[in-house]
């Protein structure tokens, strides 16, 4: 027998222990063949030869000559150039001259900027340009349509104006001129305020135009802080009361004695007391009586039927009076919140002649404190009973000093 190892077929393993060179360079196994077997205990491995290429990425001979490329190109001939210029220097000054140049030229292609990446920046700087560029535009898209908007309505506004001053309303025939009102001094909104209302009725469009006018008078004498009616202006003192929100100080004279049976006393009273219980402004009243003849049961009724309505009330009979108060007005006047003062100006028969609304400060202020004084110096109602009761038993004797 042949002790000679017998030939072993291609492509199969080495001895137990090794791995075979495959033939393929990807290490794959052409088909029907068995694995090779594996020795026992022995850890997995992996294959050698080139097709396990763990050389890592970037370190490869290739890359590397590659890489160093440039300094030889550069450092041989700074070399030589070194030899030729300085043979004096020695070699080791040569080389090191030579080795700064070639380190110089490998460091310069690491450190030039990379094209790749210099294009995404441009790209990148060329989209957040048009982006800006876009919003720009949408801004100015949109202040265009603002304006465009606001232009087509101020245009409209102007053609209304236009029209309005232009193409005059259709007016009412006027009545007769014996008919007509002078309403010069009437500005010209209370004018054409007054012919849009008119109706078609002579006789009450000329009864617009009166309103207007005395309306309109009175509202522009306010300017001035005075205003005036002749008589009695019930709707003045009415309108007043509605509007007051801090305080009412009222004095009531003889003269308006039989005001308070008439019906504009009674809205006035109501009006009044809608003042206290809703508003919650206290009013306030003082009957100033020419002599102590006046105090009977008549003003002591009166007075308690105000005091029902909540009313304060307060009588001072004049010749009773210290003389530094008599030396006051003695006129009828209602302050409202210390701003307005309502005046009613007699004749000498004591008829009411004259309504005035007076809203100076310095008017008001002495309206106010002439009020004050004479309060103080009035009765309550518990002592005008007292007295009235005096006054009718006879015990009454002398006027108070």
């Amino acid at each position: 027998m042949s002790t000679a190892q017998a030939p072993q077929p291609e492509g199969t393993s080495s001895p137990t222990g090794t791995t075979g060179t495959s033939d393929h360079p990807d290490d794959r196994r052409p088909p029907g063949r068995p694995a090779p077997p594996r020795a026992p205990h022995t850890p997995d491995r992996p294959p050698a030869g080139p097709a396990a290429d763990t050389t890592p990425r970037g370190t490869h001979p290739a890359l590397w000559f590659r890489g160093l490329l440039p300094g030889l190109v550069v450092g041989l001939p700074a070399w030589g150039a070194a030899a030729l210029l300085s043979p004096e220097d020695g070699l080791a000054r040569q080389l090191g001259a030579a080795g700064l140049a070639a380190v110089a030229a490998i460091a310069l292609q690491y450190i030039r900027p990379d094209p790749d990446r210099t294009a995404e920046e441009r790209a990148r700087r060329a989209e957040s340009l048009l982006a800006e560029t876009a919003a720009t535009v949408r801004d100015g898209l949109r202040r265009y349509d603002d304006l465009q908007s606001g232009l087509t309505r101020h245009t409209e506004d102007m053609k209304q104006i236009v029209e309005a001053r232009l193409i005059p309303p259709a007016r009412v025939e006027p009545p007769p001129p014996q008919a007509l009102v002078r309403i010069e001094s009437v500005p010209d909104l209370a004018t054409n305020f007054a012919e849009v209302l008119a109706p078609d009725l002579p006789i009450l469009s000329t009864f617009v135009r009166l309103e207007m006018q005395r309306v309109i008078g009175q509202m522009t004498d306010l300017t001035t802080l005075t205003a005036e009616c002749p008589g009695e202006n019930h709707d003045w003192m009415l309108s007043l009361t509605r509007a007051a929100e801090s305080s009412i100080c009222a004095t009531s004279t003889s003269v308006d004695r039989e005001f308070w049976n008439s019906e504009p006393a009674s809205r006035y009273l109501h009006a009044q007391k809608e003042a206290i219980d809703e508003h919650g402004v206290p009013v306030r009243r003082l009957f100033l009586l020419e002599s102590a003849r006046e105090l009977d049961d008549r003003l002591l009724r009166l007075c308690e039927e105000q005091e029902v309505l909540h009313i304060e009330v307060r009588v001072a009979v004049l010749p009773e009076l210290p003389p530094h108060l008599l030396r006051g007005t003695t006129n009828d006047f209602i302050v409202y919140d210390e701003a307005v003062s309502f005046e009613i100006d007699q004749d000498l028969r004591d008829v009411n002649i004259r309504t005035r609304l007076i809203a100076r400060q310095d008017h008001v202020q002495d309206r106010i404190k002439r009020f004050r004084e004479l309060w103080e110096a009035g009765m309550s109602l518990r002592e005008l009973e007292v007295r009235v009761d005096d006054e009718e038993d006879g015990t009454w004797m002398v006027d108070r000093a």
